[in-house]
C-alpha cells in the first residue's frame, strides 16, 4: 500500500530495483554490481531533507539505516560502508548505503558518476532474494 501522496522519483525508480518496504522506507538495489549499493527512500510525501521528517520518522530512518548496514555487512563483508544523502540531482530524500572494498573500481574515491555495470538477471535475482530474505526474517513490517 502506497502512503498517501508518496510518489517515488522516476530516476530512483529507473536506477534502482525495488526489493521491499520497511515500516518507513522503500528498499531499492542500485543497478550497479560493481558496488553492492542499497537505497532507502522514506515513503513520505514531499520530503527532501532529513529535517523534513518528524522526530519519530527520523528515529525510524536511523534504525532502518542500521538494519540495512548490518545486512550488507553480513552478506558482502565490505572493507567500508559509505552512508550518504546528497540530493543534488534527485531532491527526494533518499539514503545511499554502499559497500566498498579497497581496490574496487573507484577506491578510494566516491562512486558517483563513475564505473557502472548492471546486474545480470541471475545476479539481480540472487542478490535481491538474499536482501529480501534477510529483511523478511526480521519481521519488521
Amino acid at each position: 500500500m502506497k502512503p498517501s501522496g508518496f510518489e517515488l522519483d522516476r530516476r530512483l525508480s529507473a536506477d534502482a530495483h525495488d526489493i521491499t518496504n520497511l515500516p518507513l522506507c522503500n528498499v531499492r538495489l542500485m543497478d550497479n554490481k560493481l558496488f553492492p549499493w542499497v537505497v532507502l527512500v522514506p515513503r513520505v510525501a514531499d520530503v527532501t531533507e532529513w529535517i523534513d521528517l518528524s522526530r519519530e520518522q527520523q528515529h525510524q530512518l536511523s534504525d532502518e539505516i542500521a538494519i540495512i548496514s548490518h545486512i550488507l555487512n553480513a552478506l558482502v563483508t565490505p572493507d567500508k560502508l559509505n552512508i550518504a544523502t546528497l540530493g543534488n540531482q534527485v531532491p527526494q530524500l533518499h539514503i545511499h548505503i554502499i559497500a566498498r572494498y579497497k581496490g574496487d573500481k573507484a577506491w578510494p574515491n566516491p562512486v558517483w558518476g563513475g564505473a557502472a555495470e548492471p546486474y545480470s538477471e541471475a545476479e539481480l535475482r540472487k542478490f535481491s532474494y538474499e536482501l529480501k530474505s534477510a529483511l523478511d526474517s526480521l519481521q519488521l513490517a
